[in-house]
């Protein structure tokens, strides 16, 4: 199974109680929360679990967890495209991931509903819902009726990043548990384990949130886009804007947007950082709005170029 830090390993202490409906899992982005989560998974499906243990990693559960496909866990989360396919600029989990009879445009293969009318395959379905706060309240109000009464004894993990951003019905009916950032040398030790060698700036970057050890190269990837335009930005118009129109079908709105604030904190002064933050919204805003994005990222970079005084 993945490997978790000492400090979260001992979360599991908690986690692994059969007794309960529903946790929230609460913690800065990326934090570790969905590594935890598919632990608890596991936790609660393995075969060879003993008291105090951790998941086997061998048995038939926990090899179809590893590959991803296990029966008996339903991962819920914002959908990374629109019914078009164009990349989703807003974050909502609507009710039709809930409900297969709401769900009219088929987006989703699995429905929580259905999920769970049926038997566990091995001990315990369990449902993981990444993103609970941009559940939306139909879908939120689905979801309550099975949390109170789960058929089968289900078990559901809602992760999110602010407890107050969640519908107060569901987190009043779950247990709750801080996720906290590993230590720098959980972080470095892990790093090392899958064979990267994390330099100070990644360790700096990651602030002790485990999830992005699965990330390395697309954090350093972000991080040298983030300087290369900030750094183009200074020089002419036209290498600025073919910055600009480089960096659009590669953005990541989860890591550029935080890796061009990182590099513009060591880079620039606090007047700078504060307009170009300014000018960093504005390019989000027009991305959620499904904007032209090759226009949207001309002017963000016209308006970082007139920031910093280029």
């Amino acid at each position: 199974m993945t490997h978790l830090a000492p400090s979260h390993q001992q979360l599991l202490a908690h986690l692994a109680v059969k007794q309960g409906n529903a946790w929230v899992l609460s913690g800065p982005a990326r934090v570790g929360k969905r590594q935890l989560a598919m632990q608890v998974a596991a936790l609660h499906n393995c075969a060879h679990l003993t008291p105090g243990s951790v998941p086997c990693g061998v048995c038939p559960s926990c090899r179809a967890l590893l590959a991803g496909h296990h029966p008996d866990v339903l991962l819920l989360a914002p959908p990374v495209q629109t019914a078009k396919g164009k990349a989703s600029r807003r974050k909502v989990i609507p009710v039709s991931a809930v409900v297969a009879s709401r769900d009219d445009g088929h987006d989703y293969e699995q429905h929580v509903y259905e999920f769970l009318e049926v038997r566990p395959t091995y001990r315990r379905r369990v449902v993981v819902v990444d993103g609970a706060e941009y559940l939306n309240e139909q879908a939120a109000n689905a979801l309550l009726k099975l949390v109170e009464q789960p058929p089968h004894g289900a078990l559901f993990l809602f992760l999110t990043e602010d407890v107050r951003a969640m519908i107060p019905t569901l987190v009043s009916r779950s247990g709750r548990l801080q996720v906290p950032p590993i230590t720098d040398g959980e972080w470095l030790a892990q790093s090392e384990q899958q064979g990267h060698s994390a330099t100070s700036e990644l360790l700096h970057f990651a602030a002790g949130r485990a999830g992005l050890l699965e990330q390395l190269g697309n954090i350093q990837s972000a991080l040298q886009d983030a300087r290369t335009l900030t750094h183009t930005a200074q020089q002419g118009l036209w290498p600025a804007l073919q910055a600009a129109q480089a960096l659009e079908p590669t953005f990541d709105p989860a890591l550029h947007p935080e890796a061009l604030r990182f590099v513009w904190q060591q880079e620039l002064s606090l007047a700078a950082r504060t307009e170009a933050d300014r000018a960093l919204e504005a390019l989000q805003e027009a991305l959620e709005a499904y904007a032209n994005p090759a226009l949207s990222f001309q002017v963000f970079v016209l308006n970082l170029r007139q920031i910093l005084g280029a």
